[in-house]
């Protein structure tokens, strides 16, 4: 027969592994976030000046990214699961997001989680978490999709300098 002292020891190693098993899963769940990432820092769309011109960043002064799969004034974003997780929606709970020095037509789609996704002249903006600062521009010409866009919501299809590249 076993006693409770006896079995104290086994419980204690089980408990233990399940505990570690519970920390593991949890960190693999996906987290309780807006769709596409955090969203923007609060304050307006405005222009920053980098190595590729002067451009579109958030309120954070995190760069405003487009991406060639979106259809212009479609009314949606073509970017969820692993790529919105990628590259972050610029959200606003505004349906007339402020700007400074934009120059484009400013606008929002509706995205999940009851948020808006803030567009240029029709096209979803995203920012990329691969920029580690504002001003960065790592994303720019990703796959051959992801363009930086400038105060007129035109995108920049120039590559940038090998130093805005990290190598």
């Amino acid at each position: 027969m076993i006693t409770t002292t006896q079995r104290s020891p086994r419980r204690a190693g089980w408990l233990a592994v399940a505990g570690v098993a519970t920390l593991i899963l949890a960190g693999c769940a996906p987290a309780q976030e807006p769709p596409g990432g955090a969203p923007a820092a609060d304050g307006p769309l405005h222009t920053a000046s980098t190595s590729l011109g002067e451009i579109i960043v958030d309120g954070a002064g995190m760069t405003a990214y487009v991406f060639d799969e979106d259809v212009a004034d479609s009314g949606e974003s073509s970017c969820s699961g692993s790529c919105a997780r990628l590259w972050p929606a610029i959200t606003t709970d505004s349906t007339t997001p402020e700007v400074e020095g934009v120059t484009g037509t400013v606008g929002t789609i509706d995205a999940a989680g009851g948020v808006k996704q803030v567009t240029i002249n029709g096209h979803p903006l995203y920012t990329y978490v691969g920029d580690g600062a504002p001003g960065d521009t790592t994303g720019q010409g990703y796959d051959g999709t992801w363009w930086v866009v400038d105060a007129s919501g035109t995108k920049i299809t120039e590559a940038p300098p090998t130093e805005d590249r990290g190598y």
